[in-house]
């Protein structure tokens, strides 16, 4: 980033909290500066203040702050910033209405039904970005082919369309005129099938503009990519956001002389790409501020590791952003913030909340980190303000921190330092919770001083921190030991050693600018022009003409526009991709060639089907030959390389480095003294053993014992971690190694998914993540599920003891045992439930179990699909295994289950499995998913012993029986104090009126509870009856919703409570009765009837409510035949339907809880904090794991 010029460089982050200026002045010194990003009472602009600072340090003359600064001596402004994603958040963006084709206008308020927490029972509604809608007269269709549909029109991707009715735009200008006059300004046009075939739109946005309209966002140009939902939501953020950047940009122009008309102004995007500012828009704009950091660390962090992958760790106030980069940028195509779904690319960045301002908690026995923050204001306990403990108290009561160090802009008068004291008094409040525990719990123990709570919270905080980035590279099959840890932000520093030791990483490089490396990455990012198309070819010797012909005509596209902005040809580079997916599934990989040069059977662009097949086996652990690959995108990336270099490198320094004091730092064990060193004293070449801390204007680095920093030649902080200090951990009851357990064990079940989905091949466990994993101790009690399928919950268990008592002696090493039957635990055949019981050597009997439930689209029965409206019988259903070894001896019988598999062939009615490939694929993968269990929890007992892990896992089941007591005597006290009865009851009906009943009576002093269900209807004739462990199920789904926060979920939350269901009810049904929609109808029912025996929250899409309010309207199905006759369907049926007929379902509809006539709340009655904005490619395989 050179000056050559003499004119000055700038690089901004405008960030939520504070703004970071990175300056090359002339002659090619840097100059940096943090200041606030909102300080009204001084400045109305910080990056313009802080332009204007250095400017005047630099020049040394005095510029005031209420002239346009002179812009001949600044050459250009590069900038990223949060105002996109603020205005998002806080919804304060543009008034915008959406424009959606006639019968669509709930569309996207309706949205994906995704929830953001599986067991929030007040799951919040998104709000909408358009204040209002119109529907729009026009539709185009998909050519059928039918005679006298007139002459198709030929879209973008090839596909031949119809238009059925062409755009009403008189009908239209009256009603944009109407918006005009409300004041609206802004529009988005979302029309369907508008990504192969725009004119509609196009249409429309030129009415718009002349009307005066001042923006207009068509979804074809916003994201030209098929599916309505996230591409109107894409639009509608931009229409949303982008004219609130435009405003923002042209107040930042008017701080300067000529409006800077002569400086080049650029604005990162969120794909890691600067673009001019007047090509700035808001849907591309929402991961501007992070996505500097990226760039910052993949520019120095990768380039000074040789090439070796990177993990970005940055850690704030209020949240932590881990990312990947190991040679190019890792994007993402769909990702939502802030409930809105955005088509574009993102560099995929995942934000977790954890971070310095995350508040500390002890909770039935748990050390919890967050996710609620203290966030600015108040802040830390320490920020003298009254607020919370948080991770920054930790840390600064473990010496990690040293106030002096910190600018004296604490306090009401934002004139005091950081208090250790506050610290000290707000995390010893939560000490005194802990020792009450240790000293009055189940398993008396010994207190614990403040700063040995401090140190576990601390080393939860990591442990927390370390899940998302074992999923962010595990998920795509990389190891994270084999990555450097790139640490920046400024907490991060803090937990730098820590982490990278838990993840088995041996350096951590920490950038000499780490406190403003998102400004620095500014400075070294190039400028990027996209242009993408939708396309719908098949990947074949036929097709790549017309690929190269398109790709051609994009890399035209992004050259011209780069060039527009002064970059000459030698200094533009193209990059092209192809979306491509095997035919009939639906995960698409957006694919480079740039490491697989063109062959003769393949495109003049490259070999996209190797890299393709090598991308997917990376992924997925397999290929499909045999099958088709569809291209659905085509897309140019075009870079115009800046050229810029940073000169500001550090000088050598001789001589030992300095000590600028000592201090006393916490560690385990105890107090160790430690030398604290300043950075900008440091040079290339010195080395400093750890404990030390590292010290500069705008971070604190901890290196930790057995650690040793280095100093490179650029000025930057090289770390070798070292082996921890070997600890003993026993087996009696510690609260923070229960913690630090907590985490390990779900995330050894949330690994095991993702390699169960990798390694599927199945579109219901690969795509729809119909599955389950989890682990079990060695009396198969569940210890650890990841919060998957709400249905599979507690069944697994019963399936897993049901295998113990069955099997008897009859375990043994490399043995895997396959069960679905209902009696054996299982919820209905389709779920197979695949077992590993696993030994250790000494030991006789298994130590401790895994298994994986996973949903096969068939196993046979009388209809295909597994899924028989009208089965009478267990047999009816497909493939029966009770107890099956599927692998004997380390040996799959193929041969057997095979034959098991097409036993239901043998039926009068009945087929074997219609798809034997996907089930043998699929139980394959889960035993690969339950061996990647079995070595994460061999590493576990390799690093603790056998004995350690057993009894931490029969501590977890404690604490989530704790917590489950907790709310039970909460529950029961809340009652007991109104004068109500300890006992509650609820019952609610299936359509055919059988009744569910059930009676819970309370136990106040022992925090138990029995749940009877006695009085229920009996077995049903049809398939709507639920096994045994369909009720365990609803019931532990339950007790985790009423409990309220995150609690292990395991077989704990049943032990308070004892269950009580007659045998031969609808609820306990005989061996041999029907039971595949009792798994998805009747244990909705049964959740329905808990919840409202609780009073916790209104029934679902129940024939009833039995809580006091509105009874919500029962759902209808429609069968319209193609000559007009409509039959009503009911609830169930399988019906022959033909070309012509139409399909017309109404949803159950509202529903109310508690008394209409009750008043609202009060004004300032408590409210729950909102949940914390998560983002990124691990946030959304969740989100969509437990949407299915």
């Amino acid at each position: 980033m050179g000056s050559p010029e003499g004119r000055f460089h700038f690089a901004i982050d405008r960030g939520g909290t504070f703004t970071d200026v990175f300056a090359q002045c002339p002659g090619g010194h840097v100059r940096v500066l943090k200041l606030l990003s909102e300080d009204p009472a001084n400045y109305a602009d910080a990056p313009t203040e802080g332009i204007r600072r250095i400017l005047e340090q630099e020049g040394r003359m005095l510029l005031p702050r209420d002239r346009p600064l002179d812009t001949s001596r600044i050459a250009s402004i590069r900038m990223g910033t949060t105002v996109a994603t603020n205005a998002l958040l806080e919804r304060q963006g543009e008034r915008v209405a959406l424009l959606v084709t006639r019968g669509f206008r709930d569309l996207l308020h309706i949205g994906t039904q995704a929830r953001e927490d599986l067991f929030d029972l007040a799951v919040p509604m998104p709000e909408v970005l358009y204040e209002e809608v119109l529907e729009v007269d026009e539709r185009v269709v998909l050519h059928r082919g039918e005679p006298g549909t007139g002459t198709p029109v030929k879209g973008r991707t090839g596909d031949l369309l119809q238009v059925q009715k062409p755009v009403d735009l008189g009908a239209l200008r009256g009603k944009l005129e109407g918006l005009l006059s409300r004041g609206i300004r802004s529009l988005a046009v979302v029309l369907m099938h508008s990504y192969t075939w725009a004119q509609h739109e196009q249409q429309v946005g030129t009415l718009a503009r002349e009307l005066g309209f001042t923006h207009v966002s068509l979804s074809s140009e916003a994201m030209p990519m098929v599916r309505i939902v996230p591409r109107g939501h894409t639009a509608c953020a931009d229409a949303y956001l982008t004219p609130t950047i435009q405003r923002y940009v042209q107040g930042f122009c008017r701080g300067f002389q000529g409006q800077l008309k002569d400086v080049q102004v650029l604005f990162m995007r969120s794909d890691g790409g600067l673009a001019p500012m007047d090509a700035f828009s808001g849907s591309r704009a929402v991961l501007s501020g992070p996505a500097g950091g990226v760039v910052g660390y993949s520019a120095t962090s990768y380039r000074m590791e040789g090439g070796q992958p990177v993990i970005g760790f940055d850690m704030g106030g209020t949240s932590t952003d881990v990312s990947r980069y190991a040679g190019k940028f890792e994007h993402v195509f769909e990702a939502s913030t802030a409930g809105i779904t955005l088509q574009a690319p993102q560099l995929d960045i995942n934000t977790v909340a954890a971070g310095g301002g995350s508040r500390l908690f002890f909770r039935s026995g748990l050390f919890v980190v967050g996710p609620e923050s203290a966030g600015a204001h108040p802040g830390p306990a320490c920020y003298r303000k009254g607020g919370p403990v948080t991770v920054t108290d930790a840390n600064l009561v473990l010496g990690r921190l040293l106030p002096a160090s910190f600018p004296c802009i604490f306090g009401p008068g934002e004139d005091q330092p950081l208090s250790p004291e506050a610290s000290c008094k707000a995390l010893g409040a939560v000490a005194a919770e802990v020792n009450s525990f240790l000293t009055n719990g189940p398993c008396p123990a010994s207190p614990l001083s403040l700063e040995e709570v401090a140190m576990g919270f601390v080393r939860v905080a990591n442990e927390a921190m370390c899940r998302p980035i074992r999923a962010l590279t595990q998920a795509r099959g990389h190891d994270p030991s084999a990555h450097v840890l790139a640490c920046f932000g400024g907490a991060g520093g803090q937990h730098a050693c820590a982490i990278a030791r838990a993840l088995g990483m041996d350096t951590v490089h920490i950038h000499r600018h780490s406190g403003l490396l998102s400004a620095l990455g500014l400075a070294l990012a190039d400028v990027v022009h996209e242009a993408q198309e939708p396309c719908a070819l098949s990947y074949a010797p036929e097709t790549f003409a017309q690929l190269d012909q398109r790709l051609s005509h994009l890399e035209e596209q992004c050259v011209d526009a780069l060039q527009a902005q002064g970059f000459p040809r030698s200094q533009i580079s193209t990059e092209s991709f192809l979306h491509l997916r095997y035919q009939g599934t639906d995960c698409a990989l957006m694919v480079s060639a740039h490491q697989h040069p063109a062959t003769a059977r393949s495109p003049r662009a490259g070999d996209f089907g190797a890299a393709f097949m090598e991308m997917y086996m990376r992924e997925f652990g397999f290929v499909i030959p045999e099958r088709p690959v569809v291209v659905d995108d085509v897309r140019v990336r075009g870079t115009g390389h800046s050229s810029l270099r940073l000169e500001d490198t550090p000088k050598v320094q001789t001589g030992p480095p300095r000590v600028d004091k000592m201090t006393q730092c916490y560690f385990e064990g105890g107090y160790q003294e430690t030398p604290v060193y300043l950075l900008g004293e440091l040079g290339c070449g010195h080395k400093l053993q750890g404990p030390c801390l590292i010290i500069d204007c705008n971070s604190t680095i901890l290196v930790e014992p057995g650690c040793q920093a280095e100093v490179t030649e650029t000025g930057d902080i090289l770390i070798s971690v070292g082996a921890e200090a070997p600890s003993t951990v026993g087996t009696q009851l510690d609260p923070i190694q229960l913690s630090i357990f907590s985490h390990r064990f779900m995330s050894i079940a949330e690994q095991m998914g993702r390699i169960l989905q990798r390694t599927a091949i199945s579109t219901n466990i690969k795509e729809r993540l119909d599955f389950s994993c989890a682990l079990f101790g060695p009396d198969g009690g569940l210890v650890s599920n990841a919060p998957h399928i709400p249905v599979h919950l507690g069944a697994m268990q019963e399936t897993v003891q049901f295998q113990i008592q069955h099997l008897g002696a009859d375990l043994h090493p490399g043995d895997v045992l396959l069960s679905n039957h209902p009696s054996s635990g299982g919820s209905h055949l389709p779920d197979l439930t695949v077992i590993t019981p696993v030994f250790w050597p000494g030991q006789t009997r298994p130590v401790f179990y895994v298994a994986s439930r996973g949903h096969h689209a068939d196993i046979g029965g009388i209809t295909p699909g597994s899924m028989p409206p009208h089965s009478t019988t267990l047999q009816q259903e497909g493939a029966v295994f009770l107890s099956f070894k599927l692998v004997q001896g380390g040996v799959f019988q193929e041969e057997a289950v095979t034959e098991a598999l097409r036993a239901p062939g043998k039926i009068p009615g009945c087929s074997g499995t219609r798809n034997l490939h996907d089930n043998l694929s699929d139980l394959r993968a889960q035993v690969a998913a339950n061996q990647k269990g079995i070595q994460l929890v061999g590493e576990l007992i390799g690093q603790y012993s056998l004995d350690v892990v057993q009894a931490y896992m029969g501590h977890i089941q404690a604490n989530a029986e704790l917590a489950v007591r907790d709310m039970l005597r909460a529950f029961g006290t809340s009652r007991q104090a109104r004068g109500l009865p300890l006992e509650v009851s609820a019952e609610d009906h299936m359509d055919d009126g059988s009744p569910i009943r059930l009676r819970v009576q309370i136990n106040l002093t022992q925090g138990s509870a029995v749940f009877d269900f006695s009085g229920t209807g009996p077995e049903v004739f049809g398939n709507l009856n639920a096994p045994r462990a369909i009720t365990l199920s609803a019931l532990i789904y339950c007790l985790r919703c009423l409990v309220g926060r995150d609690i292990p979920l395991n077989q704990g939350c049943l032990a308070p409570v004892r269950v009580v269901i007659p045998r031969g009810s609808i609820l306990d049904p005989s061996p041999e009765a029907a039971v595949v929609g009792g798994n998805v109808l009747t244990s909705q029912r049964v959740v329905d009837v808990i919840l409202g025996a609780f009073g916790a929250c209104a029934a679902s899409q129940g024939c009833m409510n039995n809580v006091r309010g509105e009874p919500g309207a029962r759902g209808l199905n429609l069968l319209i035949r193609k000559d007009g006759r409509t039959v009503n369907l009911g609830g169930k049926t399988s019906v022959p339907v033909y070309p012509g007929d139409v399909f017309c379902l109404h949803t159950p509809g509202g529903g109310g809880y508690g008394d209409p006539e009750d008043p609202a709340p009060p004004p300032g009655s408590p409210q729950q904090a909102p949940a914390f904005p998560e983002r990124g490619s691990v946030y959304e395989y969740r989100r969509a794991q437990e949407a299915v």
